[in-house]
This record gives C-alpha cells, structure tokens and sequence, in this order.
C-alpha cells in the first residue's frame, strides 16, 4: 500500500506513463480515466460556445477545461472536471500541482465516459465537500442530467434531474443566465 508522501508521487508517475488520460486522486485513491470520446469532447465544445454567448467573460468569469481543483477530502486529493466555471482571478488561488482552491470554481461540470460511477457517486461526495456551488452531471449512461446546488454540512441536497427534451438552468449564483439542453449535454451535438 503506498504511503500518503508517495500517493501524489504514483499519480504524477501515471500521469507521465498514460499520455491523454486523466489522473485524479478522490477520497485518497488514485482514479485514471481514459481519454474521452468525440461526443464528449463535443459537449464540452458546446458549453465553451453558450458560456461565451452568455457573456460569462464580462461577469467576471472563465469556463477552462481539465482544471485541478484541490479537494479538503484528503493530504493530496484534487480533482480534474471536464470543465469549470471560475472566477476571473482564479489563477490567484493557485495550491499546487496546477491545482486551484475550492472557493473559485462557480460550476463544476461532469460529463460521464466509462468511469461513469466516479462522476454520479464519488465526486458529489467530493465536491459537496469542497463547498462547490453548483455541480452538473450529464450522465449519459442513464440518459439524464443531474445538478447538485447549495451544499450543507459537507453534503448536495437531492439533485435536481432533468429529462430528454428538457433544459437545465443554470443556477444564479454561477453568475450569468442561461439554460442548457438536456439533449445536447447528453449527445454533444445539436
């Protein structure tokens, strides 16, 4: 069993070894997530365009993709979402390993490849943890869209969940107003 000290030293290693794959370490375990699909990728293209569309950039806002959050849950947890809404100034909560502290991150958005489990069990958990606002999971496993607001006490609250055909409003407090398709968050084209 590796030690804590060495935890983050075997992530950076699979890091190096697995080029295109992502390396997480939730709840102090490593987790490795193979590259994504175009779907996917797509989806995350589509947020980029609406969040832009919204002027997200004029309220003082960045949508990045693949950003290191830092998570409380552990000496060396953090977590990579496939793309966040964080303050414009976000770089100045840089931690560490291009990880940057909880309070920047408005929107954390998930969406689900083959480690699907992560993204609707572990990273609510996680991010409930972190105090993260508002989290979205476009689980495209069980066709739906599922969005975690307002943590308590370590915990989200029942997720709002949303059906084909319908959309997702973004909550106010990321800061702009705009709603998503349910259809294009799941398929990644519309």
């Amino acid at each position: 069993m590796l030690h804590e000290s060495s935890l983050a030293d075997a992530a950076d290693r699979l890091w190096e070894e697995l080029p295109g794959h992502r390396v997480e370490i939730l709840n102090g375990s490593i987790v490795v997530t193979p590259p994504p699909d175009g779907p996917h990728q797509d989806t995350l293209t589509w947020l980029i365009e609406k969040f832009a569309e919204v002027g997200a950039r004029k309220a003082g806002l960045r949508y990045v993709q693949g950003i290191g959050l830092w998570l409380p849950t552990g000496p060396d947890d953090y977590a990579v979402p496939d793309l966040s809404v964080v303050d414009d100034d976000y770089k100045d909560a840089l931690v560490e390993k291009n990880c940057y502290a909880p309070f920047v991150f408005r929107l954390v958005v998930e969406v689900t490849s083959s480690n699907w489990t992560n993204d609707t069990a572990t990273k609510v958990d996680v991010y409930a943890r972190a105090g993260i606002p508002a989290y979205l999971v476009a689980d495209r496993k069980h066709g739906e869209v599922l969005l975690y607001t307002d943590p308590a006490d370590g915990e989200y609250p029942d997720p709002v969940r949303f059906k084909r055909g319908q959309s997702v409003p973004v909550p106010e407090s990321v800061g702009v107003a705009l709603d998503l398709s349910v259809d294009t968050l799941l398929d990644g084209d519309d």
